[in-house]
């Protein structure tokens, strides 16, 4: 049975604004390298590298492989997003829907779990981790979300299983055993209000047991996001770690309808969100105007005492406004290194990144790259 999704939420991509011009790029080339040149690797005022989804640039987001690649890759942190199974256990999956991401949709025996639910006002068809035991989500087999802009990930599909939390922070331990490092876990809570509200299931009960259960508790070694506010709000109350508000470029959180992002993005609502949170994840298309220059916003966050993490940054052409893409279509790589370059001037802590390694490299070689306007 096919999949008949109406739509599916959190999901679009983020372009960058389409005003980047050949100037602004020009300008970008001449300015940021005298400007960034103590940004080597381990100096002080290097971005941390948060491996987006694992690395899902190079593999299926959200499996075993792509986290262990991110590692290899040189991340600080990876960043799982969960969800929750029928019987109680975290998991990780983009959304809680899973025909994007996994076979579901071409299994016969699991024809008759096709849904609509209404999720944080949007009507969403398809199949749900919460309608399925773990025993019967770990006979899917993940698959590459993107494959017109990744196709050479399409050869991994069907080869990994959806990944328990558990068994992501035991790979995090056993490299750190194989490479001496320290790697930090990065979750994102997908949907706690919905998941509360309309299956009953409560998502901060679940981790901080899983958490407690899994020996975590030093507070440098997790960070906890969500787009939603009560949650961080509630884990603030009960826990110790690292939490950080996500800020969407539109709308507002799902849990707080008065609210909207880009109030939360001013001063006043900085200093509010420092009340409950430690930092904050905004899109880059907020922190640098179409020219390259910062905004106020990560300046604006460090003074509340926030940190700042950019999301998301993507080296594939489709996910690039058209003057920083490259020839060779939508897959082939860009000028991800002037946005780097662009976040690194802005003060940014740290970067969401699909291909940790490129990230690091660019990082590395004071943002260099091949492209030119």
């Amino acid at each position: 049975m096919a999949a008949n999704k109406k739509l599916s939420i959190n999901d679009a991509v983020i372009r960058l604004p389409m005003a980047w011009g050949l100037a602004a790029i020009a300008a970008l080339l001449a300015a940021f390298t005298p400007q960034i040149s103590n940004a080597a690797s381990g100096r002080s005022g290097d971005m941390m590298i948060i491996a987006h989804r694992g690395a899902s640039a190079e593999r299926p987001e959200h499996t075993l492989a792509a986290y262990e690649l991110a590692i290899d890759r040189g991340a600080d942190y990876i960043e799982p997003d969960l969800v929750v199974t029928k019987d109680l256990v975290l998991v990780s999956r983009h959304e809680n829907e899973l025909s994007d991401t996994t076979d579901v949709a071409s299994r016969e025996e699991f024809e008759t779990r096709h849904r609509d639910k209404m999720i944080d006002g949007q009507r969403v068809a398809g199949w749900f981790a919460e309608d399925f035991t773990l025993e019967e989500l770990r006979s899917l087999r993940a698959k590459e979300r993107v494959p017109a802009f990744r196709p050479t990930n399409v050869r991994f599909n069907g080869l990994y299983q959806v990944p328990t939390f558990e068994e992501i922070v035991k790979l995090v331990r056993a490299k750190e055993a194989e490479t001496g490092r320290t790697i930090g876990l990065y979750p994102e809570l997908k949907h706690p209000n919905f998941m509360l509200q309309e299956a009953g299931i409560d998502m901060v009960d679940l981790l901080l047991k899983e958490l407690r259960d899994l020996g975590i508790t030093d507070a440098d070694a997790i960070m906890i996001q969500s787009f939603e506010v009560g949650v961080l709000q509630r884990l603030n109350q009960r826990s110790d770690f690292t939490l950080v508000q996500l800020l969407h470029p539109e709308g507002g959180p799902a849990d707080e309808p008065d609210m909207r992002y880009a109030e939360m993005q001013t001063p006043s609502g900085l200093v509010d969100i420092a009340e409950y949170a430690d930092g904050i994840g905004a899109s880059i298309a907020k922190i640098v105007h179409p020219d390259g220059s910062a905004t106020t916003l990560t300046s604006d966050a460090h003074v509340a005492g926030l940190v700042v993490h950019a999301w998301t940054l993507r080296p594939e052409n489709a996910f690039l406004p058209p003057s920083l893409q490259s020839e060779g279509g939508d897959s082939a790589f860009g000028c991800d290194n002037l946005l780097m370059a662009a976040l690194a001037k802005a003060g940014v802590d740290g970067v969401f990144a699909d291909h940790p390694g490129r990230a690091r490299a660019l990082m590395e070689t004071n943002y260099a790259g091949d492209c030119a306007p």
